[in-house]
């Protein structure tokens, strides 16, 4: 600020706003002064209800200056969504847009130490409230100092394209302004075509940039020559494809450093990177998180806390000053999840299994809620999205459990891969070769785009509502007389005029009653004796056939 007064620090291309480091100190002191006017002391939350813009950052600066610290609020979110998260933080003063003017006088000079907090985060909770996690000035200090994850340079142009709610923000603009570089206010990928991001992207200098999991997947699919302009890209967020991965690599103009970041909100934006290279990802099943950053440390520990041996699955437990203080007005929560390590060693639960790989390498197998109980097998289904994405069938896959007990069945998403044709059915044979019987999806359900919610991760809410979409007619073909007799029952039962030999029963939406008078009609038919169960337990129509034969 001092050094360098007229360099800019934000820049806005949709507005052609610019700021410099001097003005932007300013106009910060100004709302920190008219923050303490409207009452807000040291400790306070100030919610900042804004889209990306320079008036936001104007705002989190000035919010810091009074002593507070900020609770970003999506302003394109739901108003339900905005009044829980008001109401749960507290929050003594709301800015909004055309509130970052400020007022007159001297800003106050708060005495702030590493532990007090930055800011508040909310994220979806288990139990359908919103929670929100308290990180302190440590945490971001360690996020944005000595990064060799990602090196950012003075005058370097770093884009800020995430969610304000999203704590990739976090990243994007105090990992810019701590380096001396410009903030750029970026659109989202899914605001522009493909085609005019990539312009944007090169005509607005970018050097680095972060983009969620999802969204370089979505972009990759269209132009893996996207980034060649760029020193850094950081992507995170979710488990990344290898395919994608090696597209990037392997397109002749990859980024100078393409980075995997992993970290949940509660160890501040990141705890963990993995450079991917030719070399790196050569001998290599999946994407690892690889080596921790800086004053942090990963532990891989069993239901003890106890460190696993090396290659053995365990809980990913992070350590250091990165961990977030816990959860606003959750204590118990906060203790469940902010633990001590039998060394020790305070940590954060993160709840991702993984396993330490030879040289210090953490790999992540998926979420342990993500693990599902079928048929008396504990799957993984991350592993079989992974299965189906090695086909080379796919982009992408998703994979969800519908329903419990014994109705309950597996269905799978798929984007096709360019010129791989019928690819509902011939993921169904292929994952055959690959995967036990019992991780077999019932269904596969090809999508042209996948979903995004608004912080860009993926919306598997709106992919599970295509389960509601008329099931599309496939071949029939046939099984002899007493799969034919077996169609026509399923069709009665279920009500449904298309029944294939790869279909299932459950996908197709029977349930334990129906079983029971299939298995009825199928006696007083066939003659034959059909426990419920064999109809529930059938993977497809075929199956069922192979059983009453």
């Amino acid at each position: 600020m001092r050094r360098t007064p007229d360099v800019p620090a934000v820049r806005d291309p949709r507005t052609g706003r610019t700021v410099s480091y001097g003005a932007l100190w300013e106009r910060a002191g100004r709302v920190a002064a008219d923050l303490a006017g409207r009452g807000v002391v040291p400790g306070d939350l100030v919610a900042l209800a804004m889209d990306r813009s320079v008036d936001l950052v104007v705002a989190m600066l000035g919010t810091l200056r009074a002593g507070a610290a900020y609770v970003p609020v999506d302003p394109q979110a739901p108003e339900a969504r905005v009044a829980t998260v008001l109401a749960e933080s507290g929050a003594r003063v709301v800015l909004g847009p055309g509130d970052s003017d400020g007022a007159d006088g001297a800003p106050p000079s708060p005495v702030l130490g590493g532990d007090d907090p930055c800011y508040v985060i909310y994220t979806s909770g288990s139990t359908g409230v919103p929670k929100g996690v308290v990180v302190p000035h440590r945490a971001v200090v360690r996020l944005v100092s000595r990064a060799h994850y990602c090196v950012v340079r003075p005058g370097d142009r770093c884009a800020n394209g995430a969610n304000p709610a999203f704590d990739a923000t976090t990243f994007e603009i105090w990992g810019a302004l701590a380096a001396g570089g410009t903030v750029v206010v970026f659109p989202s990928v899914v605001e522009l075509t493909t085609h005019d991001w990539v312009a944007l992207v090169r005509s607005e200098e970018i050097d680095t940039m972060f983009l969620t999991t999802s969204l370089f997947h979505a972009v990759v699919r269209e132009r893996p020559d996207a980034f060649s302009s760029l020193a850094n890209l950081v992507v995170g967020g979710e488990q990344l494809e290898l395919g994608a991965v090696r597209r990037v690599l392997g397109s002749g103009a990859p980024p100078r450093r393409l980075v995997n970041g992993y970290g949940p909100t509660e160890t501040t934006t990141f705890a963990a990177y993995f450079e991917c290279t030719p070399d790196s990802v050569a001998g290599v099943e999946r994407v690892p998180i690889g080596f921790p950053l800086q004053d942090t440390t990963l532990h891989v520990l069993d239901d003890e806390l106890r460190d696993v041996p090396p290659t053995e699955v365990g809980e990913l437990c992070v350590g250091g000053p990165g961990r977030a203080l816990g959860y606003l007005g959750m204590p118990e929560l906060t203790a469940q999840r902010f633990v001590v390590a039998d060394d020790g060693t305070p940590v954060y639960r993160t709840g991702d299994l993984a396993r330490l790989l030879p040289g210090g390498v953490v790999e992540v197998l998926g979420r342990r809620d993500r693990q599902v109980k079928l048929r008396g097998f504990r799957i993984e289904l991350e592993e079989i999205e992974q299965a189906a994405t090695a086909t080379g069938l796919c982009d992408a896959a998703v994979v969800e459990k519908v329903g419990d007990g014994p109705e309950a069945w597996l269905v799978g998403f798929a984007l096709p891969a360019v010129g791989a044709g019928d690819v509902a059915a011939r993921l169904g044979a292929e994952l055959a070769e690959r995967l036990p019987r019992y991780m077999l999806p019932a269904r596969w359900i090809t999508v042209t785009e996948v979903p995004y919610g608004p912080t860009g991760k993926l919306d598997r809410a709106r992919l599970l509502a295509l389960l509601d979409a008329p099931v599309p007619a496939v071949d029939e073909g046939s099984l002899g007389p007493a799969g034919d007799a077996l169609r026509d029952i399923w069709r009665d039962v279920l009500a449904t005029p298309h029944v294939g030999v790869r279909d299932n029963f459950l996908a197709l939406g029977g349930n334990s009653l129906m079983a029971v008078q299939v298995a009825t009609r199928v006696r007083h038919r066939l003659g034959v004796a059909v426990d419920p169960a064999d109809v529930l337990l059938a993977d497809s129509l075929a199956d069922l056939v192979r059983t009453v034969s």
